[in-house]
């Protein structure tokens, strides 16, 4: 039987790397080639598969339709091929991820899942980093990270994992004192509590309930969403924080004030920097994150 001709692989490298990086200029700099050479690569490719991959205007390439079903198709099969060769390589070591993770996403949606990543990577090992500053330690003591933001700084490649309501959660007997129609008097004698760096969240609530000028007995002001739950738990005060932070942490000490909805001025975001993706450790987690839908 006569062998099948293979695609020209350098030319295979070029149009996946300007994929994953959004940018011609990009990946023409990581391969080391000149943004002509690129762009003489790809073309190379198209003529192989006798189909436009990409639109070029000025400096810019956009994805075809076709160009896009292309890279849909050869992705996983890229994927597939590199894990059968570390698996048969004695020469690949450890893949190390320098992650930095909010401390109660890590617990309540990341950890319960990274079983299935070490299944699907072994060679993938993660270092988990929860101190603070985690967008401005992106690209240096941080290879990602994920954020709760109103939006990362651009410049990042960044990805949107969920879009949240805010809740004024507390224990059961602060329920039951505040009322469902919530008492506006009972409310005032309360103690709010404020993740630090989330200020507008808190605004937000007071906007959409009408309270504007709410001056309850003390905000007190915390940078864990973890021990924020716990206080709330322990009667400390009313955590104004997400629907899914509460929802998740399924403890049956908790309820949440009715109201109107509130929409979030904040989501959680995975960034990283666009030449990061070329790392495989990050773009293994990268794209298995996006898959979970953590």
């Amino acid at each position: 039987m006569p062998s099948r001709r293979l695609p020209p692989l350098r030319a295979l490298e070029a149009f996946m790397r300007t994929v994953r990086l959004g940018s011609a200029r990009a990946a023409a700099e990581e391969i080391g080639l000149s943004p002509s050479a690129l762009s003489r690569r790809i073309t190379n490719l198209e003529e192989f598969v006798g189909k436009k991959l990409f639109t070029r205007a000025r400096q810019s390439m956009q994805l075809t339709d076709e160009g896009q079903a292309f890279y849909e198709a050869v992705n996983p099969h890229l994927e597939s091929l590199t894990r059968a060769v570390e698996s048969q390589s004695d020469n690949i070591s450890l893949l190390r991820l320098r992650l930095g993770v909010l401390p109660l996403f890590g617990s309540q949606r990341l950890f319960p899942r990274l079983g299935e990543l070490r299944k699907r990577h072994p060679l993938l090992h993660i270092d988990i980093d929860t101190g603070p500053h985690l967008e401005d330690r992106v690209g240096d003591t941080l290879d990602a990270a994920i954020i709760l933001s109103r939006g990362p700084a651009s410049g990042l490649h960044a990805v949107r994992l969920d879009h949240n309501l805010v809740h004024a959660i507390c224990s059961k007997e602060i329920g039951r004192i505040v009322g469902e129609d919530i008492d506006r008097e009972a409310l005032e004698k309360q103690t709010f509590l404020t993740h630090t760096e989330l200020p507008e969240s808190f605004e937000a609530w007071k906007k959409a309930h009408d309270l504007a000028d709410l001056d309850p007995a003390a905000i007190d002001h915390y940078d864990s969403g973890q021990l924020m739950l716990e206080a709330a738990a322990q009667g400390l005060g009313i955590a104004i924080m997400h629907d899914d932070h509460m929802r998740r942490a399924a403890d049956n000490r908790l309820t949440d004030l009715s109201g109107v909805t509130v929409e979030s001025p904040y989501s959680y975001w995975f960034v990283c920097k666009p030449s990061s993706l070329e790392a495989r450790p990050v773009r293994l987690f990268h794209d298995w994150l996006v898959r979970a839908g953590l």
